[in-house]
């Protein structure tokens, strides 16, 4: 790389904006992709060549004009708490991290807007004095940015009752266009599904809308049950009732080892059932429980919300980081088993797979409907028995979107891709965003 490139940001960039020392660009190059072995392999070397902090929007602005003149690959970056390689360049070139862009700019009746910047968890403080909360948020709330939630992620804590990102839960959003004059666009609508979960490929989200809704009181609890699916029809009847609930989580015996830090209330237990829900609906709850021999064991009050680990900590994502803890070769996939045939499924897998398959189910709303969702601990022995395990859930039904790879959609191609791409070449007419993370034809 020559020295043309640091030349022009050093001009165009406030103090305290422009960083080229190796080692700090090297770790902001990287986000989560070591939760992958394949990825880790594929990416431990990838490095942009120089990274920008802007602490506006017109250093942002002047940021990109530069980029662009230069012709330089340009990666976004939120808090690189991604799992996929979303955050990491491929081909070098500028980092743009966001994390000073980090303002609450306008809060209202049953709507935030913030700066892609700013962290949920700061987000929910603030929300504090209006008494509202957010829908949704990743298990890495403490850390994850807003903009890099909605650019990387999908779903999480919440998706219970509110669905994933595409169901609502962004209303607005501003984005920068990767041009020799930058446009600011105003996206809303169906249009928003563009930018949802596109890796920042098409645009740079600067802003976003999303929507909050009056503060719940939340209560935390674990079950233990004697049965697998009598923890898994315990869970459906109750992700499909009535009442408020943030979180409804099902654990294989043998992943409640992994939790360190409950070992005392775990200890001895059989599958388990993780639940966040409003406190008033208690009395349902353990009706319920009684029904299909599930004991409650552990509780936490929803006073203590928020105070130390809660029970979400180990929840999504953060299953995998627990077990890894105790055993690197862990990893894990990302599945959508039927509602329909989830038992047969279930069995399935257990008598072709046994212990090198642990099942993790995250019962979500997506689309009006409810789905079993599961994030299975997987046992890596080579990529291709890895494959392999892939193959099967998707011949059984379980469709797998594949968190081995840093290919938008999960290396394969559909209409909302197609539309992604079309977007693309309006705003990044170089090609200049994220190379390397949309597939071809030719690789699908």
């Amino acid at each position: 790389m020559s020295a043309l490139p640091a030349k022009r940001f050093t001009e165009v960039m406030e103090e305290g904006e422009f960083f080229q020392k190796k080692d700090m660009v090297g770790k902001l190059s990287k986000d989560y992709y070591w939760y992958s072995p394949v990825l880790a392999e594929e990416l431990k070397e990838k490095s942009a060549d120089f990274v920008i902090r802007p602490k506006s929007i017109a250093s942002l602005k002047a940021g990109l004009t530069a980029a662009v003149k230069e012709k330089l690959p340009v990666t976004i970056r939120g808090a690189g708490t991604g799992n996929y390689g979303q955050a990491v360049p491929l081909h070098g070139g500028l980092l743009v991290d966001m994390s000073e862009l980090n303002r609450m700019m306008e809060v209202g009746e049953g709507f935030v807007r913030v700066q892609a910047g700013m962290k949920i968890r700061e987000l929910e403080r603030k929300l504090v004095p209006t008494n509202q909360e957010l829908t949704i948020y990743p298990s890495t709330f403490a850390k994850a940015t807003m903009g890099g939630f909605i650019a990387g992620g999908s779903g999480g804590i919440g998706s219970i009752t509110w669905g994933n990102l595409w169901d609502g839960n962004v209303l607005e959003a501003t984005v920068l266009t990767m041009e020799e004059e930058v446009r600011e666009l105003n996206v809303t609508g169906e249009e928003l599904k563009n930018y949802i979960h596109s890796y920042g490929v098409n645009g740079i989200l600067v802003d976003v809308t999303i929507p909050v809704k009056p503060k719940t009181s939340w209560s935390q609890y674990i079950l233990n049950f004697s049965d697998f699916f009598q923890a898994m029809s315990f869970a459906r009847e109750l992700s499909e009732s009535p009442g408020k609930k943030r979180l409804v989580t099902v654990f294989e015996r043998e992943i409640g080892d992994f939790f360190l830090p409950l070992r005392n209330e775990l200890k001895d237990c059989g599958d388990l059932v993780f639940i966040e829900k409003a406190e008033e609906n208690e009395k349902h709850m353990l009706e319920l429980a009684q029904q299909y021999g599930g004991v409650f064991i552990y509780q936490k009050e929803a006073e203590l919300y928020r105070k130390g680990l809660g029970i979400s900590d180990f929840t999504w994502n953060h299953t995998t980081l627990w077990a890894m803890k105790t055993d690197p070769a862990w990893t894990y996939l990302q599945n959508f088993f039927s509602l329909e045939n989830v038992e047969s499924q279930i069995k399935t897998v257990k008598e072709k797979y046994g212990g090198e398959v642990l099942l993790h189910f995250e019962w979500i709303m997506d689309k009006g409907r409810l789905v079993p969702a599961a994030l299975p601990l997987i046992k890596f022995t080579s990529k291709e028995r890895l494959y392999e395990i892939i193959t099967f859930l998707n011949d059984i039904g379980a469709g797998t979107n594949d968190p081995h790879t840093y290919l938008l959609g999960a290396g394969g191609w559909d209409l909302q891709l197609q539309a992604i791409v079309e977007k693309k070449k309006e705003n990044d007419p170089h090609g200049l965003l994220n190379q390397g993370k949309i597939p071809n034809f030719e690789t699908v």
